[in-house]
């Protein structure tokens, strides 16, 4: 393990000033189980074991790095790169950390999964691990979100999930979460939490960083067995910012690779039409931890906006505020119309759809790669873009 991971977060939960665990009364003692639980299991042999034959023979691991030629030509410059959890089992990077919460939950003797959603790709991965170990499964997802993707509510569906609708407030994640949170306070006997990114109060965040740095580990071997040598550049989007970590975790401690978080920036700069968070946010509280926060007037979270719905967060994960505050981590933003574009790009010139999410990041490197010649650049192609295509093609239609 690198000398970061191995000091970040300290044993309270905070990444430098944020992070911690602000829970109610009532959840404490269900959160130091899961911690102390964690702690445990993931030093056992056993359960190590038990999660690397489930990447292997279920999820279908490791995922591959593509070349991505057609796009290099067009954008000129650097040469691109992908990470293809687009490949990975139920179509993005969610399942890395799902499986492993529902191994977790099962060896603590819970019997039912909970979780929010906003695009569907945690919902989905969570139903396919509670299917897995025959667990009960629960996912609440904001009304909005599940017009827009409505693919992934079937998908649910099928796994055997209960998909709850919320109806509050902007119906979308944030929502969700509040949603979910409320449902977990009355189950947390029999319950986990599965929380679908790098938020949320302690343990969480440190959680399923560790879970996801599988796709870190692999993109570095299998970079370097590829080209000899480091990317220049590792990019991927966040919104909560699970996927990203995955990606930073295997590069964290080379200086000389250069880390970006593309952030959305959706229609505009006003608050309201974007979700870029650590660009435009103030330090705050949200889902019981300390993190940047996007505000309102009164100083409660804001209404956000991204055509992505698994970017559609005013907060963001603590460890994501801290790399920034130290420097470690470049964050930009990718508005609605670059991602579009990016997705039509993609889509045409190299035969993968990318999530919308996705092409957030993909957006920044072909943006990016005129400006760093000679360059290479890895971006995280965390899902693949299924969900997407009844909303693009009725919205936007098939691009130029």
């Amino acid at each position: 393990m690198s000398s970061y991971f191995k000091n970040t977060p300290d044993r309270k939960g905070f990444f430098g000033e944020y992070g911690g665990a602000m829970l109610p009364p009532p959840l404490i003692p269900h959160f130091k189980e899961i911690e102390e639980a964690y702690d445990r299991l993931s030093k056992s042999g056993e359960f190590i074991k038990d999660l690397k034959y489930i990447r292997k023979h279920f999820q279908g691991r490791p995922t591959p790095v593509s070349y991505l030629r057609n796009l290099s030509e067009i954008s000129g410059g650097a040469q691109i790169y992908a990470k293809r959890e687009d490949l990975n089992h139920t179509g993005a990077h969610k399942l890395n950390h799902c499986m492993a919460e529902a191994l977790l939950a099962r060896h603590m003797g819970k019997t039912k999964l909970i979780a929010e959603t906003g695009a569907g790709q945690h919902g989905v991965a969570l139903a396919t691990a509670a299917a897995y170990f025959g667990m009960e499964c629960e996912i609440h997802m904001g009304e909005v979100d599940m017009k827009k993707e409505y693919p992934n509510v079937v998908r649910m569906k099928l796994l055997g999930a209960t998909v709850v609708a919320v109806t509050d407030g902007a119906r979308t994640l944030k929502e969700a979460v509040d949603s979910a949170f409320g449902s977990y306070l009355g189950q947390a006997d029999k319950a986990l939490f599965g929380i679908g990114s790098v938020v949320g109060p302690h343990p969480f965040p440190k959680m399923v960083r560790d879970f996801q740095k599988i796709v870190g580990m692999e993109a570095r071997e299998q970079f370097l067995e590829m080209t000899g040598e480091l990317p220049d550049i590792v990019a991927a989007c966040v919104g909560g910012g699970s996927n990203a970590m995955g990606l930073f975790a295997g590069f964290i401690d080379d200086e000389d690779v250069a880390l970006y978080g593309v952030e959305p920036l959706g229609t505009s700069t006003s608050l309201g039409d974007h979700a870029a968070t650590i660009t435009y946010g103030e330090d705050g509280d949200i889902h019981a931890f300390r993190t940047l926060v996007l505000k309102d007037s009164e100083g409660n979270p804001a209404p956000v906006n991204t055509i992505a719905s698994g970017l559609d967060y005013p907060g963001v994960g603590p460890e994501h505020a801290h790399l920034h505050k130290i420097g470690r981590v470049n964050y930009t933003t990718a508005t609605d119309k670059e991602a579009l574009d990016a997705f039509y790009r993609l889509s045409s010139k190299e035969g993968i759809i990318p999530a919308l999410e996705s092409a957030h990041a993909v957006a920044f490197a072909m943006r990016e790669a005129s400006n760093h010649p000679g360059c290479s650049i890895l971006l995280n192609l965390s899902g693949r873009g299924d969900k997407d295509l009844d909303y693009v093609v009725e919205t936007h239609g098939f691009g130029e």
